[in-house]
């Protein structure tokens, strides 16, 4: 699945998704696209979703971009655990 290789920080703190997007609202390639109707968090689980969907219509002639990538990993604690000892692992 996706995530990425290498990061800066190994955690990163909660950021905001709400609100409108600053860049990239028009289709850079080919003639159809997808545009959210509100901010989220897309995790690398919904983007292989949409990309086994979108692919039965597309089928062998048509070209798919997925220019979508998720860039911050997610913390997690597990189940049970007591308050403190530091931040949750990154889950995938």
């Amino acid at each position: 699945m996706l995530i990425p290789k290498k990061t800066k920080y190994r955690y990163s703190h909660i950021i905001k998704y709400e609100g409108h997007a600053k860049g990239n609202q028009e289709v850079s390639f080919g003639d159809y696209g997808l545009k959210t109707q509100r901010g989220a968090y897309v995790s690398n689980k919904v983007i292989e979703a949409g990309r086994k969907v979108i692919s039965p219509f597309v089928k062998k002639g048509g070209k798919m971009w997925i220019r979508v990538f998720p860039q911050l990993g997610k913390t997690k604690k597990p189940l049970e655990v007591r308050m403190g000892s530091g931040k949750g692992s990154v889950e995938s």
